[in-house]
């Protein structure tokens, strides 16, 4: 049976725990420091800052190459989704109207069938 102490793992395991509970502490001193916030904030607005830039440059990109942004792919996407509504809401209402007019007709008599009636004549000299 080996003994803990000259377990060669054991003593990896030891001190790999002792260095993450010194690191852990170090870091917790540093973040409760002002300095580490303004830091923070600092590299926060750079990054949004050049977020903001690569969007302007992407847009112009994109408009130079008679592409649409992804704001206008946006729009165009809600205007579709809204014409589909609109149709369904049309289909919808159709298929009422169908409903209604095809149960009034069931007592009715039945409509003669249509005959080709010749083309009008256009006047023209032959």
């Amino acid at each position: 049976m080996t003994d803990k102490i000259t377990d060669p793992v054991a003593l990896w395991q030891k001190m790999i725990g002792e260095m993450e509970k010194g690191f852990n502490s170090f870091a917790t001193k540093a973040m409760e420091t002002p300095e580490f916030s303004q830091a923070m904030n600092r590299a926060g607005g750079v990054a949004a800052g050049a977020q903001r830039q690569f969007g302007d440059l992407m847009e112009k990109y994109l408009l130079s190459m008679n592409l649409p942004s992804r704001e206008q792919m946006t729009g165009i996407a809600e205007r579709l989704q809204s014409i589909e509504g609109q149709l369904g809401e049309i289909k919808s209402m159709l298929s009422q109207m169908s409903a209604a007019s095809s149960g009034s007709q069931i007592g009715a008599a039945p409509r003669p069938p249509r005959t080709k009636r010749p083309p009008p004549d256009s006047g023209e000299p032959k």
